[in-house]
């Protein structure tokens, strides 16, 4: 595990540069040509799937990657992956999660089956575990074949997980048996479906 846990840190500080790097030269590219960096991050939207989803257009996502509030963005969540606990091979992290009824539960509950989501939403940051659970109907209206739960207000769940702005994992026996790339660029619902299929 130590291992690992060094290849979060090295990992972190080689996407951190990454992303200040790629941040700077899109706004170059953007000043010298607008029309060629659309079409550049529209290249790029492929292999993240934002360009398959009907609900998402370019100018809801694309314009964001060269913003300073990317930047900022992705420094938090990166920020925070570094608590991450999670690794495949070892102990799934125990945290509280709450039900969509308000119930704390805790997640080890949950291990008997594994679970993914195949869908992003147009979810704001959440204030309060309210507006939370008012995010999470949006999941539950989609009826999934899982329990629906929320992190608490402090994250400890996504930060254990590493899952900050995404991640998919696969659980069983308490244990992690699948660990997916860090989203947007990691993420890959097809992936862990082929996983699950393998597993059947």
């Amino acid at each position: 595990m130590f291992l690992q846990k060094l290849m979060v840190y090295f990992s972190t500080a080689c996407l951190f540069c990454f992303l200040v790097g790629f941040n700077f030269v899109l706004r170059i590219m953007h000043f010298m040509s607008p029309s060629f960096t659309k079409k550049y991050i529209l290249r790029m939207g492929e292999k993240i799937t934002m360009t398959q989803n009907p609900k998402f257009k370019y100018e809801d996502w694309g314009p964001t990657f060269k913003s300073s509030s990317f930047i900022k963005t992705a420094s938090r969540h990166m920020w925070l992956s570094l608590g991450q606990e999670a690794f495949v091979g070892g102990e799934a992290p125990d945290s509280l999660v709450v039900t969509m009824e308000g119930e704390k539960t805790s997640i080890c509950k949950f291990f008997k089956d594994g679970w993914a989501f195949t869908n992003n939403f147009d979810i704001s940051q959440h204030r309060s575990l309210e507006e939370r659970l008012s995010a999470a109907q949006i999941v539950v209206q989609k009826e999934p074949l899982c329990p629906v739960v929320v992190d608490e207000m402090n994250d400890v769940t996504t930060i254990k997980y590493g899952a900050l702005p995404e991640r998919l994992y696969v659980l069983q026996a308490g244990k992690v048996v699948y660990k997916g790339g860090m989203g947007p660029w990691g993420y890959s619902p097809l992936e862990v479906r082929l996983f699950l299929e393998k597993m059947k």
